[in-house]
């Protein structure tokens, strides 16, 4: 039976990109995302069968269940990409991008990241990539709400891989933790790569399970030098 991939947040940026990849790579694909009309048109040109499901991930139980059906429309699910995010500057703290930024990167994360868990603990294996960021390891006071729910999204990952340690299910979990991507997401240039760039190193992460990866590697750098950055420095760079 041909590998299945759902892949969340598909109608743009890495999650369409990372589609392409898997679909070219031999994965039959469930694309989600809220624009349905841009979906059908990516798995129009997949080489593989492509599946298509409208969600929006803020409505988590809609979301939920949009998940479950997918499942059940494709031959088989063994891998799940989270890639659906929303990040905003937001140095005044209004309340709706705040509000925005939780809803997609927190609720929704964590209600497929859930629904993913207990579709491969009933099939007894299967692999969760959730998309986080570079942006987990520091606050951002021009950021705020973005760089936090990246750290939830990172810190959940780790706390789903230790729960799986001992458990019969054989669940790969990896943690994706780009720095800047030609995305409309995008805050800034330095280092950045394109969508293709990091679709391709996400895809080799997944297929040699990694636990964590930076896309790309370089930011490995940038996230060690930022652990080791004494507060008052860090308050300067990113007040």
């Amino acid at each position: 039976m041909t590998d299945g991939a759902i892949v969340v947040g598909a109608s743009s940026g890495i999650g369409e990109a990372l589609a392409q990849e898997l679909a070219a790579e031999g994965y039959e694909v469930g694309l989600t995302a809220r624009r349905t009309e841009r979906l059908v048109e990516i798995g129009a040109v997949l080489p593989t069968n492509a599946y298509v499901a409208t969600m929006d991930v803020t409505d988590v139980t809609d979301a939920r269940e949009g998940f479950d059906e997918l499942v059940d429309a494709m031959p088989s699910v063994d891998l799940v990409v989270i890639s659906a995010g929303v990040g905003h500057l937001n140095r005044d703290l209004e309340w709706e991008p705040e509000r925005e930024t939780v809803d997609v990167n927190v609720r929704g994360f964590t209600a497929l990241a859930t629904a993913a868990m207990a579709h491969f603990d009933d099939r007894g294996a299967g692999h969760l990539v959730g998309l986080s960021s570079v942006a987990a390891v520091f606050g951002n006071g021009s950021a705020p709400a973005y760089n936090a729910s990246k750290a939830f999204v990172s810190t959940y990952l780790e706390g789903l891989r230790y729960r799986q340690a001992g458990r019969e299910s054989d669940v790969t979990i990896t943690t994706v933790e780009p720095g800047f991507v030609d995305t409309e997401m995008a805050m800034g240039e330095f280092w950045m790569c394109s969508p293709e760039t990091a679709a391709r190193q996400i895809r080799r992460a997944i297929d040699r399970e990694r636990d964590h990866v930076y896309v790309t590697r370089r930011w490995r750098l940038v996230a060690w030098v930022l652990n080791a950055l004494p507060e008052r420095l860090m308050q300067r760079l990113f007040t």
